[in-house]
């Protein structure tokens, strides 16, 4: 115990981690609705300045000019990341945090082994399974993420199959438990030999773990990365939970235990979204050969509509009712600020605009939510699935800008599709449909989408950005 709170009972230690989690539990609940995330983000970071601050205090870690030092840099980063890194990278720059969370759980459980080991012959069970635990999911969750990131950031290609690849994924998994559990009996099996001399079990563990967390990414596609950042970030919860242990740290415990429960339900809830298992994102291949040999001309040739601005414009002109369905691709364009601008526009004609955001549209859980957000669209105009596709009937004008796999109406109508049960936003039902895409290409499945032949649905080609602001200028000069 350091100097510093030396004098004070163990029961202020206690409460100090108990305000921290309670903190942390509200901080969680405030980020479920849009209107009070922010207020629940600076909860949970206030929490974790409790918990980091009353450990730094009460034990002697290192000295305190390291300890200052280590918390300035990790300030200076955070802050440099938080003022430059822009929304539309938001999703890469998760993915290194989960990356970052797993990897210091893992060195962490590491160093203190190491110390526990020191002039010890043996540790009790529970202390050693913890930390191989903790070892093998965050070395998984380090460079797995660092591949996801480089997957949605476009440095890394797209999925990377090879033969005999889950072959090889065992592999290295049966070589990381193998380790831990030398790791973990080898009291019983090597009584005579002192326990310290196994500790390098524990840095093979890592070892072969960190190779499987890359080999568990490299065959995902980038557009499976939502389920795969909620699942990395649920493994980085859990590491954190098993160091917790191996340090017989509480408030490490519950934190840990809150972000691996709240990421693994959300991993499930974006399953069910895109109505997959999670064992099919990790191993199906989802999207590869989905076509089954289609032509895309049988769909599309003689039945593509193309329309201009101008013609979108003259449509608005007449609508009482409009919505804008976002997607992948105006993130790409960063289109979302000429979007919020027209709908703004709109508003102020006394058009009734909202925008209907699917789950899974975009990178990351919330991903459209957040580049709305960003160009100071209201929340109270952003409609879930559940929310917005009954008033698609009563709607003119359904704008689909960058958006595709999450409009394809074969989810409803064709059993023996890929995206078969895949809940859909139900555009097809709204009088009109622009659908604005660079071309014809097919979404992240792999299929042709009917949507786009449709009788009442008139394609805008062109890049987002380019399309939506064009569309915003004729709109003010009619409206001048």
């Amino acid at each position: 115990m350091s100097a510093v709170l030396g004098g004070f009972p163990e029961w202020v230690l206690s409460l100090a981690y108990l305000v921290a989690g309670v903190m942390f539990i509200q901080g969680l609940r405030d980020m479920t609705h849009p209107r009070t995330a922010t207020r629940g983000n600076a909860t949970s970071a206030a929490g974790m300045a409790l918990a980091v601050g009353i450990t730094v205090l009460w034990f002697d870690i290192l000295s305190p000019l390291v300890l200052f030092g280590g918390l300035l840099v990790g300030a200076v980063i955070g802050t440099w990341l938080a003022l430059t890194v822009e929304t539309t990278e938001m999703p890469q720059l998760v993915g290194v945090f989960n990356g970052f969370g797993g990897g210091a759980s893992a060195l962490v459980a590491g160093a203190e082994l190491t110390q526990l080991f020191n002039g010890t012959r043996t540790l009790p069970v529970d202390v050693t399974a913890a930390a191989a635990i903790a070892g093998i999911i965050g070395a998984v969750t380090f460079w797995g993420s660092l591949v996801a990131a480089g997957k949605l950031h476009g440095i890394i290609g797209g999925a990377i199959r090879y033969t005999g690849e889950h072959v090889v994924k065992v592999l290295f998994l049966l070589g990381a438990v193998f380790s831990g559990l030398v790791l973990v009996v080898q009291p019983e099996l090597f009584g005579s030999v002192p326990t310290a001399n196994w500790v390098p079990s524990y840095w093979a563990l890592v070892a072969a773990a960190s190779v499987l967390g890359v080999l568990l990414v490299i065959p995902i596609g980038g557009a499976d990365m939502p389920v795969v950042i909620a699942l990395l970030n649920s493994y980085s919860g859990l590491a954190a939970a098993t160091t917790g242990f191996v340090l017989n740290n509480t408030v490490l415990i519950i934190a840990g235990t809150l972000v691996g429960a709240s990421g693994m339900i959300l991993t499930v809830i974006m399953c069910e979204s895109m109505n997959r298992s999670l064992t099919n994102v990790l191993f199906g291949g989802f999207g590869e050969d989905a076509s089954g040999g289609e032509d895309m001309d049988d769909i599309y040739e003689g039945n593509i509509t193309e329309t201009s601005p101008e013609e979108v414009e003259m449509l608005l002109d007449v609508a009482d009712r409009v919505v804008i369905v976002p997607g992948y691709g105006m993130a790409v364009a960063q289109a979302q600020h000429a979007v919020a601008e027209l709908a703004d526009l709109l508003g102020e004609n006394g058009v009734d605009v909202e925008f209907g955001i699917h789950p899974v549209a975009g990178r990351m859980p919330g991903h459209m939510n957040a580049l709305l957000a960003e160009a100071d669209v209201s929340y109270d105009k952003m409609r879930e699935l559940e929310a917005v596709n009954p008033t698609f009937s009563e709607t003119d004008v359904v704008i689909v800008t960058g958006a595709n796999d999450v409009v394809n109406p074969r989810a409803n109508e064709d059993d023996s599709s890929p995206i078969a049960g895949m809940p859909v936003l139900n555009v097809t039902d709204a009088r009109s449909v622009i659908v604005n895409k660079r071309s014809l290409s097919p979404g992240f499945s792999g299929i042709t989408n009917p949507l786009f032949a449709d009788e009442d649905t008139s394609m805008l080609f062109g890049d987002a950005k380019e399309s939506m602001q064009e569309l915003v200028n004729h709109y003010k000069e009619s409206s001048s």
